[in-house]
């Protein structure tokens, strides 16, 4: 029979009296083999997994104290690594008066550089057993594994968090975000909309101080991927249709990469996450209403602090970051086709450009230039990568009209009685015509009488048979060719 048989009987009578742990209620169980008769003290120690001369000790504990005496000592006792009662009523009233909705992490952070050092998981337990916080279980998905990059620059993820980042100070804002996959190194800016302005405004950020990277991960909005069909000339060069900022890129050689779910770039939606957290309360610590001095903020103090936090060492020691372009400026830009009108002008966005004359070498008229427009708002003329030079016009050129000849109509001219035409007889007008189509008529119909007197029928041409021929068979004679008719 096994040791353990009939202890359910001392549990339940301990029950609501003394907290036990298993070891302990597993040590009853052998015990009250032990206090029947039925096990040796020598066999009850190996089954406690103690040795003899401590399975002793616990049996007299148990003899004189009974159960209570296997309930351990320090059981219901502070801990002497404790703090002491004064810090924490004190580390609660400061959370409840400055960081009443920020997390144990934060707070503890923010708490220590005021001088109330506490860890934050001795502050959870603190803020749970007040009961202001409360244990939050999370639901989770599948997910599949992705190794980082190795290299510094090699992937880098971008993202824009629409957030009320000012909490009701202002208006809300987009904090553009970018993230290297293999160190968590971060840039970000906050911007009025997620445009392609605020696209090229914080990856110039990062291209000024660390290069031009590799790739960059980003997702399907419309700024980055073009819904459109291609014209004629991509099309045939295999390409598809591109956005501004996708153009941009092509043209500095990084590669744009599309992720298919916003999972895929984890990595900058949980740093999404961790700011809208952090960056919140400091802002609202700082009192900083303002898009300027937000990004001053931004700049000087959090990204930095946040970097040295949360940066990782990547696998590589290589920086794969290529140099800053100098026409950087140039290529963070908008580009379109337009052509050149045969007066040498070009129409973009509702304005005139006039191609100066030291560009007539070039035949540019009725051909195509690209207009570009710099952040700045400056615009220039490209073509085959050469700069043109050209002045604004102030309103749109007049353009002459050529209006077509529109013919009168003709009155009717009668010719005067000089004219050579009446003088030949021909130019009675016309009731000479009339005349000579009655004669005509008078005609016509005296031939076909002179046939129906004939007695022949006419001839298969419609004419009338010859009166000559009919005279000579009245006569009997025969005309033979070649003789005369009279």
């Amino acid at each position: 029979m096994s040791p353990f048989h009939g202890a359910g009987e001392q549990w339940q009578m301990l029950e609501g009296m003394i907290l036990m742990s298993r070891t302990e209620r597993e040590r009853l169980a052998v015990l009250a083999q032990v206090k029947s008769g039925k096990l040796k003290l020598v066999t009850a120690g190996a089954a406690m997994g103690v040795g003899y001369r401590q399975a002793k000790r616990v049996w007299r504990r148990y003899q004189v104290e009974g159960d209570a005496g296997l309930v351990h000592r320090s059981r219901g006792r502070p801990s002497p690594r404790s703090k002491p009662l004064e810090l924490r009523e004190q580390v609660l009233a400061r959370y409840a008066e400055r960081y009443p909705d920020f997390g144990p992490t934060l707070a503890a952070e923010y708490l220590g550089v005021e001088g109330l050092g506490v860890d934050h998981e001795t502050l959870r337990r603190w803020l749970i057993a007040q009961g202001t916080r409360k244990v939050r279980r999370r639901g989770q998905r599948h997910r599949q594994w992705r190794e980082r990059k190795e290299c510094f620059g090699m992937m880098v993820q971008m993202d824009g968090s629409h957030h009320d980042w000012f909490e009701g100070r202002r208006a809300k804002a987009v904090l553009m975000v970018m993230v290297d996959d293999a160190t968590n190194r971060v840039w970000a800016q906050f911007s009025e909309e997620e445009t392609t302005r605020a696209s090229y405004d914080v990856s110039e950020g990062w291209v000024r101080r660390w290069g031009l990277p590799q790739s960059l991960y980003v997702d399907r909005d419309s700024i980055y991927r073009c819904e459109g069909v291609g014209s004629v000339a991509e099309q045939l060069a295999g390409k598809g249709p591109q956005t501004q900022f996708g153009r941009a890129m092509e043209q500095l050689g990084v590669e744009l990469i599309l992720a298919n779910s916003p999972q895929a770039k984890g990595r900058v939606e949980r740093m999404n996450g961790l700011r809208q957290d952090r960056l919140v309360k400091a802002l609202r610590l700082e009192g900083i209403s303002d898009m300027t001095l937000a990004n001053e903020h931004l700049a000087k103090t959090f990204l930095p602090a946040l970097n040295r936090r949360f940066q990782r060492q990547a696998a590589s020691p290589v920086d794969v970051h290529r140099a800053v372009p100098r026409n950087l400026n140039e290529v963070l830009s908008w580009e379109e086709e337009r052509l050149v009108q045969r007066d040498w002008t070009v129409v973009s966005a509702g304005r005139w450009h006039q191609v100066e004359r030291e560009h007539e070498p070039l035949g540019l008229a009725g051909k195509k230039v690209i207009v570009r427009t710099l952040r700045s708002g400056q615009v220039q003329l490209v073509h085959r990568g050469q700069k043109l030079c050209w002045r604004a016009l102030p309103e749109r050129p007049q353009r002459s009209v050529v209006k077509p000849k529109v013919q009168k109509p003709r009155g009717v001219m009668k010719p005067t009685a000089q004219h050579p035409w009446r003088q030949l007889g021909a130019g009675a007008g016309r009731n000479y015509w009339r005349g000579v189509e009655a004669a005509g008529r008078a005609e016509r119909a005296a031939i076909r009488l002179a046939a129906r007197d004939s007695g022949r029928p006419p001839l298969r041409s419609g004419l009338p048979t010859s009166l000559a021929a009919n005279r000579g068979k009245e006569r009997g004679t025969t005309i033979r060719k070649g003789d005369i008719i009279s």
